[in-house]
């Protein structure tokens, strides 16, 4: 089993190029822009990894986290710009990120390994008015039997490290919707496991998440 670990909203930086689109700089800093806390849980849990990528431009440039035709694949910002300048941003932050992970990915399969995929995430604890009830969310597609299981032992870890915690399958989000483990499944039907991780934002502090927090996941991922 080969670990691959991803962040892809690791970060809000905005090209200088395209600055002149975000004229309310104030949207950066919030979780519409990246996933607070995600890149210190990612670095905390690298060292456990056979590989890691991560990206920390905003997704409000490009979403590196949706397919190539989605609705939302660029932002209220980005989405009226002409189409050479979204091939631009496609071709120098979208693509490159996408295939080095899936080539990784492919890397390891072809040497007859199978590949545990592990996106790691954070959600806002509240979202149009609606707390979220939730500290871990393991978002994954429930067809898929080693996935199911792998889930399934991780939340047992997980509460056997911190009984308190509140993990839940498939929430806020439902694993199996448009993402980029989603594709990656679809190029690999077998051998490879594709699991977000969303960790609740209320544990990150000043884009840092707690230390109980980083150990109990990194603790509880790896048997």
């Amino acid at each position: 089993m080969k670990l691959v670990l991803t962040c892809e909203h690791a970060g809000n930086n905005i090209p200088k190029n395209y600055e002149k689109y975000f004229k309310n700089k104030s949207v950066l800093e919030t979780h519409r822009a990246y996933d607070l806390g995600a890149l210190d849980l990612f670095n905390y849990l690298k060292p456990l990894s056979n590989s890691s990528f991560y990206s920390t431009t905003s997704r409000l440039l490009v979403e590196l986290n949706r397919s190539i035709h989605h609705n939302n694949l660029f932002s209220e910002f980005t989405k009226e710009l002409s189409k050479i300048e979204k091939d631009q941003i496609l071709k120098t932050h979208y693509t490159p990120y996408r295939s080095k992970v899936e080539n990784s990915i492919r890397d390891y399969i072809e040497r007859g390994n199978t590949v545990l995929h592990l996106s790691i995430h954070s959600f806002t604890p509240q979202l149009n008015g609606n707390l979220r009830n939730c500290d871990f969310g393991l978002l994954y597609d429930s067809s898929r039997k080693p996935e199911r299981q792998y889930c399934k032992d991780l939340k047992s870890r997980l509460l056997r490290y911190n009984p308190s915690l509140n993990v839940r399958f498939n929430y806020p989000y439902l694993g199996k919707a448009d993402g980029f483990t989603t594709y990656l499944r679809k190029q690999f039907p077998t051998q490879y496991l594709g699991i977000e991780i969303e960790v609740n934002q209320k544990f990150s502090f000043n884009n840092l998440m707690s230390k109980e927090t980083k150990e109990s996941i990194s603790k509880a991922i790896v048997p």
